[in-house]
């Protein structure tokens, strides 16, 4: 097993077990070949939910950038839903999961 299938094992497990969310693993896989060379950062691999400035970059980078959406406060309202649905006392919210958390929130799996 390559060190990338243990981490989409890894993500599946996260969503399962934190979101009680049964993962479309097809979309899971895409959407953690997409985050590249980040998921093998320590840093770079989680995305802090309360660094105001890291959920901006989010935003800008994934949601306006990676799928095309417009900038508005629903991004901010869906953001908010993703960390909420992780579970915000979760310390390790890993990329992959929140990017596929927030594709399912917007519907645009089409991007993928």
């Amino acid at each position: 097993m390559s060190k990338r299938d243990e981490l989409i094992a890894k993500y599946a497990a996260d969503l399962k077990d934190k979101c009680g969310v049964n993962p479309d693993m097809d979309l899971l896989t895409k959407v953690t070949i997409g985050c590249g060379p980040a998921i093998y950062n320590a840093d770079s691999a989680t995305v802090s939910s309360s660094d105001e400035s890291e959920l901006a970059t989010v935003k800008k980078n994934f949601l306006i950038g990676k799928l095309g959406l417009k900038d508005s406060a629903d991004l901010d309202k869906g953001i908010d839903a993703v960390m909420e649905t992780y579970g915000k006392s979760n310390r390790t919210k890993y990329r992959a999961v929140v990017y596929y958390l927030l594709t399912k929130h917007f519907k645009k799996e089409s991007v993928y």
